[in-house]
């Protein structure tokens, strides 16, 4: 599934890159604000977000619901009003979920029910069918349109207390010091800094960390020494969005990969309403001439569309890249997002990537902010994201290497072994690494590899807790969750619960008695849980505020060993005590 990074002239990467477009509407709630005029620049920010694109907006979204202040800072003075990204997977649906826009998903997306690839002759080289329900509780893929979900991320934002949203303001400065960053911002258009004399037009925000979000041209990695490593795969796209005048038109199938070398085609739904066309521009070819609006309409005529019955939304070219930072952090600063990694657009995962960035790293900020835990974890943000970004950007690679095949002869040879794969039942991705945490804040063991299940994604499925049904996110909240078969209370000595008690951890009992009401008893509606306990041998589940897990115990008496390992872990250092 296809979705974007990088235009290629004078290009703006999706996080922190909203153009000039629709304005962006009242600001509502307590932290509605537009500018630092309203705040005392000498009362420091707990962290500040660079960035308003999705990554960022959920970075500052999930600290401030955790009482942190937050300054999100955003050159363009109105959201890009074009889509860029189109998919999201379920994992990314479960963090957004857990915003408070559970009940706007159904509106903002639709599920991606099939993604099918063929060659030049239209033979079906690969098939992936998707869940309705996947691993998360969510669809597996779901297919959206941008500007819908910035506006509903944005209008979060701006009702969670302490978030004050700096819309045309331009990072210009950062500097760093023992307590904190002080970033210079400037008014801005857009395109560039307002001019004005002196210092009027300027101002100074200070913060104990700064993120960027800045996207692909990141200013705050402009300030890193971190290098970027470039995987070497680049190619110039025509994108397209269109919206079709008739809303019953079905395309089948409706997302479509066809891999003929002579012009490798893109051919997926854009969301509710929308298509996108996208079209690989061959060797020789100019962006600029490629990119016009007479070209895009010559190419959708093949398609049975044309200005009679579709309206041309977007047309653009893009170079699809692929790259990714050494380090995400140094000393306060941080990246998330475009400003961290790009990749091409085949998998689906460069935004899901960044919402991933965005999880993994907001509640080890608020923990290390609040004293609860040393700041080497931290450090932990680039080992467990660097290594399980490495998976996305490999399949990335590797889906874009199979589609952009302009030979004719290598695209032969192509189809013969996937036509041979799927004739025998062989998955041409099986042996891609799986997409597990292998370092950072997990349970070990005394090689000092996690131990299974440490490092998998949690799952999620419908419970009744407290006389209230639905997914468990929204039924009993996120953060820290001790889910064990029985009561985990009663392995704990009163130091455990204590501590527990004071990094917010729930400790549930997870029971398929549909006549469970104890306040800590959760009723495992559809066996999900119970299953995923079972499949890995576990009693019971530790599992993180981004829903991975810790670490397990198969018996009760693990229990105080498993708690004092993530005590360690939190700090110490990133090791923690081995599984015994």
């Amino acid at each position: 599934m296809n979705e974007h990074r990088t235009e290629s002239a004078g290009g703006r990467g999706t996080e922190g890159a909203a153009a000039r477009g629709t304005d962006a509407g009242p600001a509502t709630g307590a932290a509605a604000h537009d500018g630092p005029d309203a705040y005392d620049p000498h009362d420091p920010y707990d962290v500040l977000v660079i960035g308003a694109g999705p990554v960022g907006l959920i970075t500052a979204t999930q600290l401030g619901a955790r009482g942190r202040r937050v300054g999100l800072v955003e050159r363009w003075p109105r959201r890009y009003p074009l889509p860029r990204a189109v998919v999201f997977d379920h994992e990314a649906a479960r963090v957004l979920a857990s915003l408070g826009l559970a009940d706007e998903l159904a509106a903002l997306s639709e599920p991606a029910t099939d993604y099918e690839w063929r060659n030049g002759r239209g033979e079906t080289l690969l098939r992936l069918a998707f869940e309705d329900t996947g691993h998360s509780g969510w669809p597996a893929m779901n297919i959206f349109t941008q500007p819908q979900l910035e506006a509903a991320l944005e209008a979060r934002a701006r009702q969670t207390p302490g978030v004050e949203v700096l819309r045309g303001w331009e990072a210009v400065d950062l500097t760093e010091d023992a307590d904190g960053v002080a970033l210079t911002v400037a008014e801005s258009a857009g395109d560039r800094p307002v001019l004005r004399d002196g210092e009027q037009g300027r101002r100074t925000l200070r913060a104990r960390y700064a993120v960027g979000c800045d996207g692909a041209n990141s200013f705050v990695r402009s300030r890193m020494t971190t290098t970027m490593t470039d995987l070497g795969f680049e190619h110039d796209w025509l994108v397209l969005d269109v919206l079709p005048h008739d809303p019953g038109r079905v395309f089948t199938p409706r997302n479509l990969q066809i891999c003929d070398p002579s012009r490798p085609t893109t051919a997926v739904s854009g969301g509710p309403g929308r298509r996108r066309w996208e079209f690989m521009l061959l060797p020789g070819e100019s962006a600029a001439e490629f990119g016009s609006a007479e070209t895009a309409w010559r190419l959708l005529a093949d398609w049975d569309l044309h200005p009679g019955n579709a309206t041309l939304e977007r047309h653009t070219v893009y170079t699809f890249r692929a790259r990714r930072a050494e380090r995400w952090r140094e000393g306060r600063l941080l990246l998330a997002g475009d400003a961290a990694h790009q990749m091409p657009p085949f998998a689906g995962q460069g935004m899901c990537s960044g919402i991933r960035d965005a999880a993994n790293l907001t509640w080890k900020l608020d923990l290390v902010l609040s004293g609860d835990a040393d700041e080497a974890l931290l450090d932990t943000y680039t080992a467990e994201r660097s290594g399980h970004l490495r998976h996305a950007l490999e399949l990335s690679v590797l889906l874009g290497g199979i589609i952009c095949e302009p030979d004719p002869a290598a695209a032969a040879l192509r189809d013969a072994r996937m036509l041979a794969d799927r004739r025998a039942g062989r998955d041409p991705l099986a042996d891609l690494p799986p997409q597990v945490l292998t370092a950072g804040l997990l349970r070990q063991g005394p090689d000092g590899a996690p131990v299974a299940p440490a490092g998998q994604l949690g799952c999620q499925g419908r419970v009744r807790f407290r006389g209230r049904t639905g997914l468990f996110d929204q039924v009993v909240g996120t953060g820290f969750t001790l889910l064990a078969t029985e009561d985990p209370r009663a392995a704990l000595d009163d130091e455990a619960l204590d501590r527990c008690a004071r990094l917010g951890i729930r400790l549930l009992r997870v029971t398929g008695d549909p006549a469970a009401d104890g306040p800590d008893e959760v009723v495992d509606l559809d066996g999900t849980y119970r299953a995923h306990l079972a499949h890995h041998g576990q009693q019971a589940l530790l599992l993180r505020p981004d829903h991975y897990v810790f670490g397990g115990a198969a018996r009760p008496e693990e229990l105080p060993g498993l708690l004092a390992a993530l005590w360690q872990g939190l700090v110490g250092s990133a090791a923690a005590v081995p599984a015994g």
